[in-house]
């Protein structure tokens, strides 16, 4: 038992050393000129690392579990063996009285024994001729004469009564003990598993805590990104390459609420926690795209694996969807300058053109899993695909 909680205790620990140094690798992670969707790998990398710590923290919930299901055994096996031990105790107290009562049963016996044999004792002074003529008749010397062989039977029969009821009780007494020390010995080993249970029990809830705890630090350092992500877009604004319009939590008739084949998605559901009907994560800027295209076109043509915009323009290759640098209204919009749309890239749909500004709609850009529209200078696009042919 001692050995199986090193070897969780050293895993437990080594788990913890090693994921809070991812962590705080994350938290360290920086960009020179940052655009606001940038902050959603750190933002990423941190809710990933929760998704470990959680998986981490469940799994020790459920060691956790078993530890107190064996603790709660061994109390009952304990409880067992208390009422067993006590009942043993008491046999072997009754064991004592009924030994006391013996004796003092056998001391009566002496007692009338010793009187029995003193009066053959001072019978045995006379001759058996002396006997005889002090007998009425010979039918009364043989009387006294079977009297006094039926107490000397007597005599031996009780003495090896009690004999063999001394032999019996402390044999009964001396078994009842061994018995009891064994059980004692028994709950005393129960106690220690008990023990070590309830040690590596509150190591567990230890390290669960200290889980939950860098899971709330990661939260926080997540809220403080999705805050520095909002200061970054507005900053953006002001740049003169793009205007926003307008803003709020859910719009541009993404569903609330639908049911795809991987179960129900939209607004409705906080960002990344649902699937849409394309295997994207909601309230992404492709998922929007995704389910602007279908709504546009009957026919969303991607299935999955396409989560970041930027491997947008290969696979419409891959499908033999056109794409261009021409902007159209009805298109999606690609953006892949990491300094404005960060590492992956950026999905917008083309609501307007006028000139070399194209107003479009999108989600995640102002802040985290949100609608917005802007207007947009062309020259940030890199690639329009046109599923509309």
């Amino acid at each position: 038992m001692a050995q199986k909680f090193k070897k969780v205790l050293f895993a437990n620990r080594l788990a913890l050393i090693l994921l809070s140094a991812t962590v705080l690798t994350v938290a360290s992670l920086g960009y020179g000129k940052v655009r606001a969707d940038q902050y959603d790998d750190q933002i990423k990398a941190l809710q990933n690392q929760n998704s470990g710590l959680q998986a981490q923290s469940d799994s020790l919930a459920s060691t956790a579990t078993s530890y107190q299901d064996a603790i709660n055994q061994l109390a009952t096996e304990i409880n067992g063996l208390q009422q067993n031990i006590v009942s043993t105790q008491s046999k072997v107290d009754d064991l004592k009285t009924q030994i006391t009562q013996a004796q003092a049963q056998i001391d009566q016996e002496k007692k009338t024994l010793g009187e029995d044999i003193k009066a053959m004792y001072l019978e045995g002074q006379m001759s058996t001729l002396e006997v005889l003529a002090s007998s009425q008749n010979l039918s009364d010397f043989v009387n006294k004469q079977e009297y006094r062989n039926a107490v000397q039977d007597k005599v031996k029969t009780t003495v090896d009564t009690i004999t063999a009821l001394k032999v019996q009780l402390v044999k009964q007494q001396n078994d009842l003990s061994i018995q009891l020390k064994s059980l004692q010995a028994q709950q005393s080993d129960l106690y220690n598993k008990q023990s070590q249970e309830n040690s590596m029990l509150a190591y567990t809830e230890g390290q669960i805590a200290a889980y939950n705890q860098q899971i709330s630090a990661n939260n926080s350092q997540i809220a403080s990104l999705r805050a520095q992500q909002i200061a970054a877009n507005r900053r953006l604004v002001g740049s003169g390459n793009v205007s926003i319009v307008s803003t709020g939590n859910c719009g541009g008739g993404y569903p609330g609420d639908a049911l795809g084949p991987y179960g129900h998605w939209g607004c409705d559901y906080s960002q990344d926690n649902t699937i849409d009907n394309w295997g994207m994560l909601n309230r992404e800027c492709v998922s929007y795209t995704a389910w602007r295209v279908s709504q546009a076109y009957g026919n969303m043509p991607y299935w999955g694996g396409e989560g970041n915009a930027d491997q947008w323009p290969g696979d419409a290759a891959s499908y033999n969807i056109p794409t261009g640098s021409t902007p159209k209204v009805g298109s999606v919009a690609i953006g892949t300058n990491p300094y404005y749309f960060g590492p992956v890239g950026h999905a917008m749909w083309v609501e307007a053109v006028s000139g070399s500004q194209i107003l479009v709609s999108q989600y995640n850009f102002s802040a985290p899993g949100q609608y917005s529209t802007m207007w947009i200078s062309s020259s940030l696009i890199n690639t329009f695909i046109y599923f509309g042919g």
